[in-house]
């Protein structure tokens, strides 16, 4: 296991299990990975039974030896829906239309070099250093990654600050012994417009608003500009020691500015930070007990059901399971994410906690194939406002064939 980890350091892998890739070309100098899954599943939840991906991928590593040590790599991953999402769509010329959406869509795409003793360097969408500490969770096919602070900005895939699939963004890694580490930077340019919606009554959670905050207001005043506010370079930081065989500790942060100006001169600043732990024992792929458990406490970092940016907040994640040597691995899991008080005194609506269970059984036919079966039980308590449909308890069965 530390050498796993070791070697997930110095080539900026991606945390999946080693089965989902075969390689396809090897000569002296060059090698070639083709990997990923394809996953189809039934889901009941939200009233409904569907037929839905299971975040089918596909993707391509490609090395080369360059001597002295010296390697250079590269992988494309792309996410594939292979069953067809078509709607009817009554246009405001008054026809139907049918849509669909896109067949493929980038989740992946680096380049960089590496060295068994001077580390590796990589520049391009690539998983987040943050993810290092809470992916060991990050497991459960169905519904998993919405407490950890990975998935940010409702559930979409961390580009945006860097804790996910993070876009633009420079990494380097190394290990030492038993320890390895990774420093990340994203050099990206974002700005957006700051409004208060008086249509709405949401409020914008900078500055003015800050205002409300303080009088225990959240009344808006206005669905004019009242500044551009800029995003702009993130930067991250995580740590990993293998302990013993079986036991892994994590930690790491992230951090992103908030920066701008009203038009009424006041200045705003706002940290969006994450900072947190885990705890992993043993390998979800082997045979046995597996145990791993994340906590994480953010500022301005991830935002709640309606899209609101959640002032402050804590999560956790567990996931415990047992593979016994038929194939058979039961799982439970369990997701909790509460936002403070700061945000609940700020909108005055209530309280958001996110807070569900997750009970399956995984069958591992073969190393490259899994079937399993998934059931959520909801125990979440939010506003009204923040009642959306995607909080709901629910079944899934599906099958998931490895590359």
């Amino acid at each position: 296991m530390k050498k796993t980890l070791v070697a997930s350091a110095l080539t900026a892998a991606i945390f999946v299990p080693s089965v989902s890739a075969i390689e396809i070309y090897k000569d002296d100098k060059n090698a070639v990975e083709i990997g990923g899954w394809m996953d189809a599943r039934i889901i009941n939840t939200q009233g409904a039974t569907e037929v839905v991906n299971g975040s089918s991928r596909i993707n391509f590593a490609f090395t080369r030896d360059m001597g002295d040590g010296w390697k250079t790599f590269t992988k494309l991953e792309w996410g594939v829906n292979p069953f067809g999402n078509s709607d009817i769509v009554y246009s405001s010329e008054s026809t139907f239309e049918s849509q669909s959406d896109e067949f493929l869509n980038n989740r992946l795409g680096y380049a960089g070099l590496s060295h068994d003793k001077y580390g590796s360097l990589s520049i391009g969408k690539q998983w987040g250093v943050w993810y290092d500490v809470v992916y060991n969770t990050n497991l459960v096919n169905t519904w998993d990654g919405n407490a950890s602070g990975t998935y940010t900005y409702n559930k979409a895939d961390g580009a945006v600050n860097g804790t996910g699939r993070g876009d633009n963004t420079v990494q380097y890694r190394n290990a030492f012994g038993d320890v390895s580490f990774g420093l990340q930077v994203q050099l990206k340019q974002d700005s957006f417009e700051l409004t208060e919606n008086s249509t709405d009554g949401i409020p914008s959670p900078f500055s003015t608003a800050d205002k409300n905050f303080m009088t225990g207001s959240s009344v808006a005043t206005t669905s004019e500009s009242l500044g551009t506010i800029e995003y702009n370079n993130t930067v991250g930081g995580s740590i990993t020691y293998a302990a013993t065989e079986m036991l892994t500790l994590t930690a790491g942060f992230n951090l992103g500015e908030f920066d701008g100006a009203l038009v009424s001169g006041e200045g705003v600043s706002e940290t969006d930070y994450i900072y947190g732990a885990g705890l992993t024992w043993g390998g979800f792929e082997q045979p046995g007990f597996y145990a791993a458990i994340n906590i994480n406490k953010n500022e301005f970092h991830d935002t709640d059901n309606m899209g609101r940016l959640m002032h402050d907040a804590v999560g956790l994640e567990s996931l415990f399971s047992y593979k016994f040597d038929n194939g058979l691995k039961p799982i439970f899991a369990y997701n909790y994410l509460k936002a403070g008080d700061a945000y609940e005194a700020f909108y005055n609506d209530g309280e958001f906690k996110r807070q569900f269970i997750v009970a399956g059984l995984h069958f591992v036919w073969d190393e490259k194939t899994m079937l399993y079966l998934e059931a959520r039980k909801d125990m979440s308590e939010f506003n009204a406002a923040n009642q959306t449909p995607d909080e709901d308890d629910g079944v899934a069965i599906g099958i998931r064939y490895y590359m």
